[in-house]
């Protein structure tokens, strides 16, 4: 069966190797990755600015690109639950609501694929090291995949998972919340980091990847040795 990849902008320009081992891991589950032509933006920005002017044709255009798919996995909860969201850019008479609909339904975070769908938490992965987990807002609380992600994780051979103090602390990026308010934004992000070392972990998984980037950027600046890894990436390891 084959499984259509729809990579986002950040994955794409900035975490490629995110993308890659998102193919691996499909693989891995008996999966054929397919990456279709001309994606672009979700639209995600731009929604929560209030501009579903903006994101229609954006949302037009993913649905056209991916109705073929039988499935469409995404490596990033928050942009998956953007095309969640299509639908409701459309008038309930406008026929794109419906296509919208039927993408939208075979749209996919990685983890709650893997997981829901192919019923599917060990793929024979190893990361030897000990790891917290950052569980992103989009992807726990708006997604529902928080509880698929630690299930995939508790069974890659070699990883010791340790708690976060506070693991339900935002990592202060939020999109535009970072962009209008980026003193609360870093204050939050300084607190997520502290959690981070006095977790004593030697690297930090999320499965979002603005999470990744912001929580990466942060530990670069102050030179702490913490390894920052998107889910996919640890499913990658080892082998079946």
């Amino acid at each position: 069966m084959e499984a259509f990849l729809f990579i986002p902008c950040l994955v794409e320009h900035v975490l490629p190797q995110v993308g890659e081992a998102t193919a691996v891991v499909l693989s891995r589950a008996g999966l054929t990755p397919v990456l279709p032509k001309g994606q672009t933006c979700c639209g995600q920005f731009a929604y929560k600015r209030g501009r579903a002017d903006l994101v229609r044709p954006l949302a037009q255009r993913f649905v056209e690109i991916f109705a073929a798919a039988p499935v469409v996995v995404c490596p990033s909860g928050s942009c998956t639950a953007m095309v969640r969201r299509y639908p409701s850019l459309f008038d309930p008479a406008d026929p794109w609501r419906e296509r919208a609909e039927q993408v939208a339904a075979k749209t996919f975070e990685l983890g709650q694929y893997l997981v829901d769908q192919l019923g599917l938490t060990d793929l024979g992965a190893r990361f030897d090291a000990t790891a917290t987990l950052h569980a992103s807002c989009q992807t726990s609380r708006v997604l529902g995949a928080g509880s698929q992600t630690e299930a995939l994780l508790a069974k890659v051979a070699g990883l010791t998972l340790v708690p976060l103090s506070r693991p339900e602390r935002c990592c202060g990026f939020g999109g535009a919340f970072s962009v209008d308010y980026p003193e609360v934004s870093q204050a939050i992000l300084a607190e997520k980091i502290d959690d981070i070392v006095a977790s004593g972990a030697e690297a930090v998984i999320t499965a979002e990847p603005s999470c990744l980037l912001n929580i990466a950027s942060a530990l670069a600046k102050r030179e702490i040795p913490v390894r920052p890894l998107h889910l996919a990436e640890v499913l990658a390891g080892g082998a079946l």
